[in-house]
């Protein structure tokens, strides 16, 4: 006798088994097993986050610690972009901790890389209650070199109006000019070339000799500086003999003071006899001069003439 299959305990069992089974797969899907605690953090990037969606990993140094939650832009400033990170409990965000964006090899998936987090620095906190914690942001590699390229473009295209202004029609005839008269120093200079030879070769010959000359120059050098030495013995020897002149002018000033005033009258006496001597003198050479023979006979008397008489 054929045993009774009960076909709807059957398929009350399969079904059973099948939602065991989602939910298994499902709680090993959302981490129910290894479940963590995360911590939302906020940042404010000044530049384009193509490439970056929701969901995308959040690494320090390398390692996964989280990933965005929220891409938004700030209501307040649209040229801003808001991103809210949930990151693991425990990562050291500290407030030097700083976050860039960047991508993921020649696919061009972006993710947000930190970094920093120094052990001197303070834990990051809200700056309110109600509110995230901000993580510092920096400009990615691309948003640098999109900025580098831009002033260099910049400044290519100053260049080039500059050039463009300098080469003007009236300076491209100034450098026509230039190069021409150029032109004609270089063929006057090759039309001399031979002058300029022969002066090479004489100032060759010229170092030359004062090479030769330069032996005997140190002797005459030497007697120079002798002779300077001499001259400068004799300058002290001078100085010195100046200040003993200057001491016996002194004395001599003194000794003059002294006969000016000790001596002077007696002086001026024997000068007054010594005048009347001469006048004596200058007589008896008159007289003698007129009367030789009265050096013998002595003075004669005058003889009186008409109506003169002798005085008593």
């Amino acid at each position: 006798m054929d045993a009774k299959v009960n076909y709807a305990a059957v398929g009350v069992f399969v079904l059973a088994l099948c939602a065991i089974f989602i939910a298994g797969i499902l709680w090993l899907a959302v981490g129910a097993g290894n479940k963590k605690d995360y911590v939302l953090y906020m940042a404010i990037i000044n530049e384009s986050v193509a490439g970056l969606n929701v969901d995308a990993p959040v690494k320090f140094l390398g390692v996964d610690v989280g990933k965005v939650q929220k891409i938004q832009l700030d209501p307040a400033n649209p040229q801003e972009v808001q991103l809210l990170f949930a990151i693991e409990k425990g990562t050291p965000i500290r407030e030097d901790t700083e976050a860039v964006l960047k991508t993921q090899g020649l696919t061009g998936i972006a993710y947000v890389e930190l970094s920093g987090s120094t052990p001197g620095s303070p834990p990051l906190a809200a700056a309110a209650p109600g509110q995230y914690p901000m993580i510092r942001t920096k400009p990615s590699l691309s948003a640098r070199l999109e900025n580098v390229l831009t002033s260099v473009l910049a400044k290519l295209d100053r260049t080039s109006t500059n050039i463009d202004a300098m080469f003007d029609d009236q300076n491209r005839a100034e450098v026509k000019k230039i190069l021409a008269n150029t032109s004609l120093v270089m063929s006057t200079i090759a039309a001399q070339r031979q002058d300029i030879s022969r002066f090479i070769t004489n100032a060759a010959k010229t170092a030359d000799n004062a090479a030769l000359a330069a032996p005997q120059i140190e002797p005459v050098l030497n007697r120079i500086s002798t002779a300077a030495d001499a001259v400068e013995k004799m300058a002290q020897e001078a100085t010195l003999a100046s200040t003993d002149a200057k001491k016996v002018f002194a004395e001599v000033g003194t000794g003059v003071h002294q006969f000016t005033g000790e001596t002077l009258p007696e002086t001026e006496r024997l000068l007054v006899g010594l005048n009347a001597l001469l006048v004596s003198l200058r007589r008896l050479s008159e007289q003698t001069e007129r009367n030789p023979s009265s050096l013998l006979r002595g003075r004669q008397p005058v003889l009186l003439g008409p109506g003169e008489t002798i005085s008593p």
